[in-house]
């Protein structure tokens, strides 16, 4: 079944090659077509190009007159499955409690980890999907999702069985992370190399054996998982066949982006903090530097510097951080308009980090992230706009009429 779309507005991401990320002054550039067509044959894009020379053969056709195309976002780092929600620490730090004030007292990831413990898997698929719905509908095409909401063997596979469930039952595309070294639980309170073990020797390996995730991740920060313990768990993922991917510099620089690179950590994310050191050790390596810029929306900390690392020529993506108690939102139009009006990023950069790089963060690039033959028919048709400005400009309007995932319309 082909399906022509005509009298595009503007088709945004075109590009005829996809095999390098982009650093620096590359994000600037974001290529487009107006008055475009797109041609797709069932879930593939096969051909795009000026009205002028339209196709005239075709199975269906779709004007979409006034409006414009561009990939589906991609979300490389949320935590969508979870349990409850962690209203009252959205009070509390109203009321001036801080991030790691709130944890010390058994909130944070912890009230988290109490709640899924005793959570049915049934209860925990049901939320998670309702959830995944509306980032479809907000145009979220491709998706990684975390654990580390059990921090036992028991509820971490739980987790991951659900986000198994997910990837199977929705034609959104899933990658699954064991985060197992998210927190120290409360049975290991005075035991954290006794933690680190565990997760080494009994819950890696298990996980891996059972085929539920591409990645694994842990929260390397002071309070939480130090560089040593960080390095250890990341030998023991790659072991096991696991590349990592690392929660780092949220709240202090303490030396973890250069152990990262040294093992060719897939990508860091956060960065809220970054020093001149961090920037020298990413520029030696592959490692993609990762923001979360509505996490500094929600919970007040300093955003990435975003030109720092471009000025630097690193490459840079947008994630959301979707979880219970940081970024209760996994709305990447917001996540992108974030970046241009807090980060400074011009939205040409801030679509590409969202689009094209963040495909390079869970290794699509060459099934998703731009509007390019060959590739999967995943995109969003907008609503009538002036421009793609649009899209970060009206932050708070919905800019999205329709989605296409595989070239089905949701």
């Amino acid at each position: 079944m082909t399906t022509l779309f005509k009298n595009i507005k503007e088709l945004i991401q075109v590009r005829e090659h996809t095999t390098e990320i982009l650093k620096g002054n590359q994000m600037k550039e974001l290529p487009t077509i107006k008055n475009a067509f797109l041609l797709i044959k069932d879930d593939i894009i096969i051909d795009y190009g000026s009205m002028e020379n339209c196709p005239t053969d075709y199975d269906q056709c779709v004007d979409i007159t006034g409006k414009m195309i561009l990939p589906t976002w991609i979300d490389s780092h949320t935590h969508i499955v979870y349990a409850g929600n962690r209203e009252q620490e959205f009070v509390d730090r109203i009321n001036g409690l801080s991030y790691e004030e709130i944890y010390n007292r058994g909130g944070g990831i912890l009230n988290s980890v109490a709640k899924l413990r005793t959570t049915s898997e049934e209860e925990l698929y049901r939320d998670a999907s309702a959830r995944l719905e509306e980032l479809i509908i907000q145009g979220t095409g491709v998706i990684e999702i975390k654990s580390g909401y059990g921090l036992d063997l028991e509820s971490e596979m739980k987790m991951m069985r659900v986000i198994a469930q997910l990837k199977k039952n929705y034609s959104v595309a899933v990658k699954a992370t064991f985060l197992g070294a998210h927190a120290l639980p409360v049975e290991y309170k005075n035991n954290q190399a006794g933690f680190v073990d565990y997760i080494c020797n009994e819950m890696i390996p298990v996980v891996a054996k059972e085929g539920l995730a591409e990645y694994f991740d842990a929260f390397l920060e002071t309070g939480y998982f130090t560089v040593e313990e960080t390095e250890k768990l990341i030998i023991a993922a790659h072991n096991h066949g696991l590349k990592s991917k690392i929660h780092l510099n949220q709240f202090t620089a303490i030396g973890g982006i250069e152990m990262c690179v040294k093992h060719n950590v897939l990508s860091v994310d956060h960065l809220e903090v970054v020093t001149d050191e961090d920037i020298q050790a990413l520029q030696k390596g592959n490692t993609i530097p990762v923001a979360l810029p509505t996490c500094s929306y929600f919970i007040s900390i300093p955003y990435t510097p975003a030109r720092k690392l471009l000025d630097a020529n690193l490459p840079l993506v947008l994630a959301s951080d979707y979880n219970p108690g940081t970024t209760p939102s996994g709305n990447m139009n917001f996540v992108v308009a974030t970046a241009c009006i807090k980060m400074k990023m011009t939205p040409e950069e801030a679509i590409n980090a969202a689009t094209y790089n963040a495909a390079f963060a869970l290794e699509l690039e060459k099934e998703y992230g731009s509007i390019t033959r060959g590739k999967k028919a995943s995109f969003i048709i907008t609503k009538p706009l002036h421009s793609f400005y649009a899209i970060p400009y009206n932050f708070g309007s919905n800019p999205i009429e329709q989605v296409y995932l595989n070239g089905v319309s949701i």
